[in-house]
């Protein structure tokens, strides 16, 4: 139906007759002369129809925005004064001599170029909002960044297989979705929260490299970074040492972000351990581009009249740790009141901060805040000389639980270099490595995985299994890019006895590790490869290369931060015959039972 794309034409086909099929992106009238802006995903150009032609010209005075059209003409150069810059196509327009409408369209809930239209309706009219440029940019990034992964994989001998949708619940970490059966009456098949263990059962069957581009599911809370249904990249491979996994997937990335934007990442991508991260920044997937640290001054704190910093600073699950901001000084005591109340959305009860005004010269009276009477000399002169404070500087304070501190001034470095303009570079990729292979549960009086129960130990800690869980380092590694964390991998426990030693450890009993990973158990008995590999959160990535703010920016039928989608309606009541078919009953909730 078309010679060219809307995009396409330019100085080189003036002369040439086209055939371009789109939608009308604007239609102007100028007195005689009847100019449409013709769009489809390719880009947009100018069509001009004057009443030479009666019967086309009145079929052009009815089109509208978002018509449908296919349009013959004869491209030409654009007057002098009228070319448009802005657009591949602005030297050239194309005098139209045929018009056929394909299609009309209602007037839109939305105009296209309107970036204040609420989420809500760009959800429910998704398929217009994908027509913006901005959505079409993100598409066609995610289309190249697809393509760029399978080609390195493909021509690093992986094999692009698939493993099932409907599997067995294995209730370990976020909720599954449940499929009742039909023809198994009273039980259920679970979706998919990743392939872990298809691809290590690929890798028992001697598949050697495995990648697949997978859809996975998570019954789970939703924020901007999370859906019920996301997109990873999962990779395993055997024989390998995490350093050797490591170094393909950083090559991979390198060549993904230069293949797209034109960026070259660091060759190598820096590495950091766990214990360091979380000791300076607060986070196990730290933003580099944030200059702040935190700096611990929990053995100044031991003796001072003070309980709020004394006490977690003698609490071995305590940590006290100080936050140094530049010139923070300047920051208003409304401004203060802001931050505090932030972070107390982490679980911290209190924001204490001494301004620095004139340290250099005045001492303890060049310093300004109300926790300064709780102080003794020592403690401020070692605060102001461990964290490098300087006239003008401002020190914010933490002091509580380690994982509530952590979490509180983690988040509030980054927001306070977001919001002062202290982040450098544009792109601060690392791995971070060396994580505990266990954290203890002090609700549930239990070990569980920092990863998963899969993870392999490293080789010398595994003695630390029977004695120490703790102190258990696991093979674990996570990418992490601008503070978000892209993909996490490990090496995987490939001998049977670990894997239920582990298991053990997790509180997880023999016949329960044989009703939920008995086939796992099993194949580990009959000649498992040493093997690792990673999975990377795709929506993520392409999440941050566009530049948005949501993954569901970046993926073409989102749902709702209540799981929702307002497109299909979905979920939706079913008829109570498939629901006998499936020999289940609902119970309807007391409240609208009551109302």
């Amino acid at each position: 139906m078309r010679s060219h794309y809307c995009g396409e034409p330019g100085i080189a086909e003036v002369g040439e007759t086209v055939e371009l099929c789109g939608w009308v992106n604007r239609r102007r009238d100028h007195g005689g002369v009847i100019f449409i802006d013709l769009r489809d995903r390719s880009g947009m150009v100018q069509v001009v129809y004057d009443p030479d032609v009666e019967d086309v010209f009145a079929m052009a005075e009815k089109v509208r925005t978002e018509y449908v059209l296919r349009v013959k003409g004869r491209v030409r150069r654009r007057p002098e004064g009228t070319v448009n810059p802005d657009i591949p196509t602005g030297e050239i327009e194309v005098l139209g001599k045929e018009l056929e409408i394909l299609n009309a369209a209602k007037t839109s809930p939305f105009v296209l170029d309107d970036d204040d239209v609420s989420e809500e309706l760009r959800l429910r009219y998704r398929y217009i909002d994908l027509r913006r440029p901005e959505m079409l940019r993100r598409m066609q990034l995610r289309s190249n960044v697809t393509r760029l992964l399978r080609e390195y994989l493909d021509n690093h001998g992986f094999l692009d297989m698939e493993t099932p949708m409907l599997t067995k619940a294995t209730p370990e970490g976020a909720r599954d979705y449940l499929v009742p059966s039909r023809t198994h009456a009273g039980k259920f098949f679970a979706l998919p929260q990743s392939p872990q263990l298809f691809k290590q059962l690929l890798m028992m069957s001697g598949m050697d490299r495995y990648y697949q581009i997978v859809r996975c599911f998570r019954d789970e809370d939703l924020r901007a970074d999370r859906q019920p249904e996301f997109t990873q990249l999962d990779v395993e491979m055997s024989f390998m040492s995490e350093e050797q996994i490591m170094e393909f997937m950083e090559e991979m990335i390198r060549g993904v972000f230069k293949g797209t934007l034109d960026v070259d990442l660091p060759n190598p991508f820096p590495r950091m351990s766990w214990a360091e991260a979380m000791d300076r920044f607060g986070s196990d997937r730290p933003d580099l581009r944030c200059p702040l640290e935190l700096v611990d001054v929990a053995d100044l704190m031991e003796s001072v009249d003070f309980k709020v910093f004394s006490g977690p600073a003698k609490d071995p699950a305590g940590r006290v740790a100080a936050l140094r901001v530049p010139q923070g000084c300047k920051l208003s005591r409304k401004e203060i009141d802001g931050y505090t109340k932030f972070v107390g959305i982490y679980g911290a009860r209190g924001l204490a901060y001494i301004k620095v005004n004139e340290w250099s010269d005045k001492g303890r009276d060049g310093l300004q805040s109300p926790i300064l009477k709780f102080l003794p000399d020592e403690a401020v002169d070692g605060i102001m000389q461990r964290t490098g404070a300087m006239d003008g500087d401002l020190v914010f304070f933490g002091a509580d639980k380690s994982q509530v501190v952590n979490e509180a001034l983690g988040a509030l470095r980054v927001k306070l270099g977001e919001d002062l303009d202290l982040m450098k570079g544009e792109w601060r990729p690392l791995w971070v490595v060396d994580f505990p292979m266990f954290e203890w549960d002090a609700t549930a009086k239990r070990w569980t995985s920092l990863h998963h129960p899969f993870t392999a130990p490293r080789e010398a800690h595994l003695a630390l299994l029977e004695n120490d869980p703790g102190a258990c380092l696991s093979r674990a590694y996570d990418m992490v890019l601008n503070g978000t964390e892209v993909g996490g991998g490990s090496m995987r426990i490939h001998r049977a006895a670990v894997q239920a030693q582990v298991l053990k450890l997790l509180g997880i009993d023999e016949q329960e590790a044989q009703d939920k990973f008995g086939f796992l158990l099993n194949a580990l008995e009959y000649g498992c490869p040493p093997h690792g590999g990673l999975a990377f959160g795709l929506d993520r990535l392409v999440m941050l290369m566009a530049g948005a703010h949501s993954i569901r920016d970046v993926m073409a039928f989102p749902k709702t931060q209540s799981a929702a989608c307002l497109l299909t309606e979905a979920p939706s009541e079913v008829s109570a015959e498939q629901l006998r078919e499936l020999s289940i009953r609902l119970r309807v909730p007391k409240k609208e039972e009551a109302s």
